[in-house]
């Protein structure tokens, strides 16, 4: 993979995380989880997608499309996490 098409995935990931927090909302803290969520998805899916083969909205090496449906499925996955409460257990 070529140095431009790694700076063009952290420019999509960073973009993918920053609009989730838009939409979702949060703390500034929030931003940099969601972000650093997207990255992994991102680069995961990427992975996956030259695993497979599969070529959808490819831009040059970069495997826009597998990368664009991991990066929200982490996303998605993690924002759910987030939504968990510890519960006390009362004896």
């Amino acid at each position: 993979m070529s140095l431009p098409s790694m700076f063009l995935g952290v420019v999509f990931s960073t973009f993918y995380g920053a609009l989730f927090h838009l939409l979702r909302g949060g703390s500034f803290l929030r931003l940099f989880l969601y972000i650093f969520l997207s990255w992994v998805g991102f680069w995961l899916g990427h992975l996956v997608g030259e695993k497979i083969g599969w070529s959808f909205l490819s831009i040059g090496t970069l495997r826009l499309g597998m990368a664009t449906i991991g990066s929200f499925l982490i996303l998605a996955l993690g924002y759910w996490l987030s939504l968990a409460t510890p519960t006390e257990n009362k004896k």
